[in-house]
C-alpha cells in the first residue's frame, strides 16, 4: 500500500510523514492548495508550468475495495507532496524495446491517483478549461504517467490538464454474481469506468483550487481511452461532469463489430471461471490473494475481461442509448488514422488480386462482389491500398463515423470529424521489437503525439524520430485545435478550421503531408455498416494480455 506523502506540523518542526520527502524540490508560489480531503503542495516545473504528481482521488482499491466501487478518499492532516507520480494499476510490463516504450513504472493495486499541470499563471479562481485524459491500451495497459500523455505543452497553452489512473484488467473489469449483489446497484464488472467516472467528480469538486473551471472540462482519451470516452458519454453516471469530448481510435458505437461490452451474464460468468481456477468458495477469499497471483492464475486460464453492459454504468448498450438520444449531449470530435488497428480482416493478408478476391469471399460471401465493386484491386499492386481503406473504414474510421452520425440524429451538439495520415518521420536505421517502421504507415496512436504536443517522448532514451519542420508545425496546429475545442467549443486554429459532420454531405479534415477536407466513401462505408463480415472480428482481451505498441 502506498502512504501519503504528508508533512506533518508539530511543535513548530517539519515532520514528513511516512514514504514522503523531506521538501517539495521545486516549491510553487501559493500553495499549498485546498482540496476536499486535504491541502496538497506540488512542483514548479523549468518550463514554470506547475505540476502536482499521484493525488489520491480514491481509496486505495486493495483487499475488501478489491472489485468494488471507488471509495471516499480518507482526509489526511498537514500537507500532501505531491511531487511524484502514481504506480500504474496492476498489468503486464512492457519490454524496453518497443515502439511505445516511455520508461519503467512501478505497478501496484493501489493506483487511483491522477496527475495535473497547471499553467504558470493559474490560482484559484482563474477557471482555466480543464482537459481529463484517459489513457489507451486494450482495457489492459496503460497508464496516467507515460510521457507521451503528458500534459506540459498544453499547459502551456492555457488548459489545466489532468491524467487519471483506472484499474485494468482482471481488476479492473471482472464481473461477479457476489459482487453483484453486493453492490447495491446490482452491477459489478466496471469497476474501471467507475474508477473514471470517480476522478470525473473529483475534478469537479477540486480543480477550481488549481486554477481549473469545473463547469469546462473536456475528455478526451485514445483507443480503449477513446471507447471510454465514448462510454461516459452514454452513461447517465456522468451526467453534468464534462461539457465536451475527443475521441481518437475507439468507440463503441460502431455497428461494425469492434463493440467490447458484453452483457453482465457473459462477464459473471468469467468470473466464476476465475473463482474455479484459483480454488475457492467465495469472492472474500479471492481477495485474499496477492495481485500477482491472481494474474497469474487469469492469464493461465484465458479469463477474458472487458466493458459490460451492467444496468447501472450502462444501462443499455451504448447504441442503444445513443439511439434514443439519451446520451450526455456534448459536442465532439472524433476520428481515426489511415492505417488504424481497426481490424484483423483477411484482405490485410493479401499480396495478389486473386488473394484479395479469395479473402473478399470469405469475408461477405454472396455480398463479395458488391464489396469489391466498392474497394476494387484489378492490379496486384493496388491490392494493399485497396485493403487498407476497407480496414479503416471498417474498424476504428466507422466507429468514429458512426459515433458522429448518432450524437448528430439524436443530439442538439455538434460532432467533427477526423483522418490523420501523416506517417512520422523514422530515424534511418530504428527497428523496434513489436514495429516495423517500412510497413506502419499512419499506425494507431501515431496521431496522438500531435494532438497533445508528446513528440519527444519517443526520443526519450534513442533517437527512434527524427521530427522534421513540418511535423513540429503540425503538431502545434493539431494541439491548438485540442486547446480551442477545450476553450470554447471551437476547434479551429490559424488556418485551419474543422467542418461540423453532416451526415447529407459527409467530410473530414485529413491531417496528413497537408491539411484538407476529403469527401468520405459514403457508399463503401454504408456497405460496411450493414454487412456482417464472415467471421466477424472482435477484439478479445484477457486478464493479463501484455501490451505492445498497437494498442496505445
Amino acid at each position: 500500500m502506498r502512504f501519503p506523502r504528508v508533512a506533518l506540523l508539530c511543535f513548530g518542526i517539519l515532520v514528513t510523514g511516512l514514504g514522503a520527502n523531506a521538501a517539495v524540490m521545486n516549491p510553487i508560489p501559493g500553495d499549498p492548495v485546498v482540496t476536499d480531503a486535504g491541502r496538497v503542495s506540488g512542483t514548479l516545473l523549468d518550463s514554470g508550468i506547475r505540476g502536482y504528481f499521484g493525488i489520491p482521488f480514491a481509496a486505495p482499491p486493495v483487499r475488501e475495495n478489491r472489485w468494488r466501487e471507488p471509495q471516499p478518499v480518507a482526509a489526511w492532516r498537514g500537507i500532501y507532496n505531491a511531487d511524484k507520480k502514481p504506480a500504474e494499476c496492476v498489468q503486464g510490463l512492457r519490454s524496453n524495446n518497443i515502439n511505445h516504450y516511455f520508461g519503467d513504472e512501478d505497478a501496484a493495486e493501489d493506483c487511483l491517483y491522477l496527475n495535473i499541470w497547471a499553467p504558470a499563471t493559474a490560482h484559484a479562481g482563474a477557471k482555466l478549461p480543464v482537459v481529463v485524459w484517459i489513457y489507451g491500451g486494450g482495457f489492459s495497459g496503460g497508464s496516467a504517467s507515460m510521457a507521451v500523455y503528458g500534459g506540459e505543452n498544453l499547459a502551456k497553452k492555457g488548459v489545466v490538464y489532468v491524467a487519471i489512473n483506472y484499474r485494468l484488467g482482471v481488476f479492473g473489469f471482472m464481473a461477479h454474481p457476489e459482487a453483484t449483489k453486493e453492490s447495491g446497484h446490482s452491477a459489478s464488472g466496471n469497476w474501471g469506468f467507475l474508477d473514471q467516472v470517480a476522478a470525473l467528480k473529483w475534478v469537479n469538486r477540486n480543480i477550481a483550487a488549481f486554477g481549473g473551471d469545473a463547469g469546462n472540462v473536456m475528455i478526451a482519451g485514445q483507443s480503449a481511452g477513446s471507447m471510454s470516452v465514448n462510454d461516459l458519454q452514454a452513461s447517465p453516471l456522468a451526467k453534468g461532469l464534462f461539457e465536451r469530448a475527443f475521441g481518437q481510435s475507439g468507440a463503441t458505437v460502431d455497428g461494425g463489430g469492434l463493440s467490447m461490452s458484453d452483457s453482465e451474464a457473459q462477464g459473471e460468468a468469467e468470473g466464476l471461471k476465475l473463482q474455479a481456477a484459483m480454488k475457492v468458495k467465495s469472492l472474500a477469499e479471492m481477495r485474499t490473494f496477492s495481485s500477482d497471483k491472481v494474474q497469474a492464475i487469469a492469464q493461465q486460464n484465458r479469463i477474458r475481461t472487458g466493458p459490460v453492459v451492467d444496468g447501472y454504468y450502462l444501462p443499455k448498450s451504448p447504441e442503444e442509448i445513443f439511439r434514443a438520444g439519451q446520451q450526455n449531449d456534448v459536442a465532439i470530435i472524433v476520428g481515426s488514422t489511415a492505417n488504424d488497428l481497426g481490424t484483423d480482416l483477411p484482405i490485410r493478408k493479401a499480396t495478389t488480386v486473386a488473394e484479395y478476391q479469395a479473402a473478399a469471399q470469405q469475408m461477405f460471401g454472396d455480398r463479395a462482389k458488391e464489396f469489391l465493386a466498392l474497394y476494387p484491386a484489378k492490379t496486384d499492386a493496388q491490392v494493399h491500398a485497396a485493403a487498407e481503406q476497407a480496414s479503416e473504414e471498417y474498424g476504428l474510421g466507422l466507429g468514429a463515423r458512426n459515433w458522429a452520425r448518432y450524437q448528430t440524429q439524436t443530439g442538439k451538439q455538434p460532432a467533427y470529424l477526423y483522418l490523420y495520415s501523416r506517417v512520422q518521420p523514422y530515424a534511418p536505421g530504428v527497428t523496434f521489437a513489436d514495429h516495423d517502421p517500412k510497413t506502419a504507415g499512419a499506425y494507431h496512436m501515431s496521431d496522438t503525439p500531435y494532438w497533445l504536443q508528446t513528440q519527444d517522448a519517443f526520443n526519450m532514451f534513442r533517437t527512434t524520430r527524427n521530427w522534421t519542420p513540418y511535423d513540429r508545425d503540425l503538431a502545434d496546429k493539431m494541439s491548438d485545435i485540442f486547446v480551442n475545442f477545450a476553450k470554447s467549443g471551437d476547434p479551429s486554429a490559424p488556418g485551419v478550421k474543422l467542418l461540423k459532420y453532416d451526415p447529407r454531405r459527409e467530410q473530414r479534415v485529413e491531417f496528413g503531408d497537408s491539411i484538407h477536407v476529403v469527401t468520405m466513401n459514403i457508399k463503401g462505408m454504408d456497405f460496411l455498416t450493414v454487412t456482417p463480415v464472415v467471421p466477424r472480428p472482435r477484439p478479445a482481451q484477457t486478464a493479463n494480455t501484455t501490451p505492445s505498441s498497437p494498442t496505445f
